[in-house]
């Protein structure tokens, strides 16, 4: 009896267990798709169409110094297949081709954080200058969601990027915001206009590097 008794017991617990996971994974699915349906609020139905004809939409952001604007561009891959392509910082050379050199230094692991420090050369005209820049970056990844990148020293006296993934479609849409300001004296409104010049190209190259890297067309 004592016997039959565990085996019931048993059974009864793998039971609550797998439907305690059925819960967790139908609860973490609306979770995905409400913060997806929030994000791409943002966008009107006629922007969304756009995106998915291969535009790239741009957004202007607030800035207490230099500029900032985010890039939106629409990639016809599944999150899992552009995250080991843009976590490769190396290609970064052949995403934005203003970036001539990029490099992992180190992967720093504490007690309560795992981090890159990454090194990038960008050549004349990068962001407006007209000299060969370099920076040195402190680089977060959240797995398959998005990437953060904040200045620790170099040509910039402020330096912030972010690179977010969401579900959209049937593919991904990439956004890439950006916040800079050079050392040296140069308005705001110059900087974000050369941003504005400058990304487009940049984010229509990235997914072709993708794309290409995963037999797309």
């Amino acid at each position: 009896m004592e016997f039959a008794i565990a085996i019931w017991a048993s059974h009864r617990i793998a039971l609550l267990v797998r439907s305690e996971s059925v819960v967790i994974s139908e609860t973490q699915i609306v979770r995905d798709v409400t913060q997806a349906k929030g994000f791409l609020d943002q966008f009107s139905p006629s922007d969304q169409v756009a995106l998915l004809q291969g535009d790239v939409l741009l957004t202007p952001q607030t800035s207490t110094s230099g500029g900032a604007v985010t890039a939106h561009i629409y990639v016809p891959l599944a999150r899992p297949q552009i995250w080991p392509q843009v976590t490769n910082y190396s290609r970064w050379t052949q995403f934005f081709p203003n970036i001539v050199h990029s490099e992992v230094l180190e992967t720093v692991k504490t007690a309560t954080q795992r981090y890159r420090r990454l090194y990038q050369v960008g050549h004349k005209g990068f962001m407006v200058l007209t000299a060969q820049v370099e920076i040195y970056l402190r680089v977060v990844e959240t797995v398959c969601e998005g990437i953060q990148f904040r200045l620790e020293r170099g040509t910039f006296s402020h330096f912030a990027a972010d690179l977010h993934l969401q579900d959209f479609n049937q593919g991904t849409l990439l956004s890439y915001s950006v916040q800079a300001a050079p050392t040296i004296p140069v308005p705001g409104f110059l900087i974000e206009q050369a941003m504005k010049i400058d990304l487009p190209g940049n984010m229509k190259q990235m997914r072709r590097v993708l794309c290409a890297r995963c037999g797309v067309a």
